[in-house]
């Protein structure tokens, strides 16, 4: 799926660095970086809305218009994204610069549409071995996302294929030709499942008695050491007895 919108997202250059950038994130900024083609790095600021909505269009895989200050427009890809682990929102992230004429090596998200027979009339469940694939080309000719269509899985047999992906021209793909992008496994017998459940059942036992069992060593080990140690303090106290014990009391 190309799209030939430009999108244009406006940023800032800043001074804030460390601890600091919170105080920016509290004033609706996500702190980024502006590198590549051995060009000085820039430390920029993005409004939090305005980034999200251009992730949204452009993903990672696709051209963004960025706009520092009032400098002309730069071609860059957003990269290496940092989330909030609560509240899932950007708190970082990266921006390369590209050159139009130059290839470049990335990465294009896979899109799964259509229904697949193997899945919604034979009860198998979906198994989808990749959800992006590597690629080389121009930058304009990058893509937010590539379709898989699994309704060409229609039985257990079936499988989608690196090599069956209909990549848009100028695009190399460089990931292996035979490599499975998605395939349907069968739905388990109520024997499988039973195994299954008996093999998770007799593992977790398993571990159990061996984690019992190194309690237990753990235990003796313990003992022994303590019994070791009382019995070398008996032996001190006789030895310490002996030898505070006069001449005259040896011939008693």
């Amino acid at each position: 799926m190309n799209t030939n919108e430009e999108i244009l997202l406006q940023a800032q250059k800043r001074d804030v660095y460390g601890k600091r950038v919170k105080d920016l994130r509290a004033q609706g900024y996500v702190p980024a970086i502006l590198y590549g083609h051995k060009l000085e790095n820039v430390s920029i600021k993005t409004p939090d809305k305005e980034l999200d909505q251009a992730i949204e269009k452009a993903g990672y895989s696709t051209l963004i218009d960025l706009k520092i200050d009032n400098e002309k427009a730069t071609k860059v890809i957003a990269s290496h994204p940092q989330f909030n682990p609560v509240t899932g929102k950007i708190i970082h992230i990266d921006f390369y610069r590209v050159k139009m004429d130059e290839k470049i090596k990335t990465e294009i998200p896979l899109e799964f549409i259509g229904e697949s027979n193997a899945v919604k009339n034979l009860e198998g469940s979906l198994v989808q071995n990749k959800d992006s694939i590597e690629v080389e080309c121009l930058p304009g000719n990058l893509v937010s996302g590539i379709q898989v269509d699994i309704s060409a899985l229609k039985t257990f047999e079936d499988s989608i294929l690196i090599k069956d992906l209909k990549v848009p021209n100028g695009i190399t793909v460089l990931d292996e030709p035979e490599e499975v992008v998605a395939n349907v496994e069968p739905p388990r017998s109520e024997e499988e499942l039973a195994e299954l459940e008996e093999s998770a059942a007799e593992k977790e036992k398993e571990a159990i008695e061996q984690m019992e069992t190194e309690a237990g060593a753990e235990e003796e080990e313990g003992g022994e050491a303590k019994e070791g140690e009382e019995k070398a303090t008996d032996e001190a106290r006789v030895e310490e007895k002996t030898e505070k014990r006069t001449p005259e009391d040896t011939n008693k």
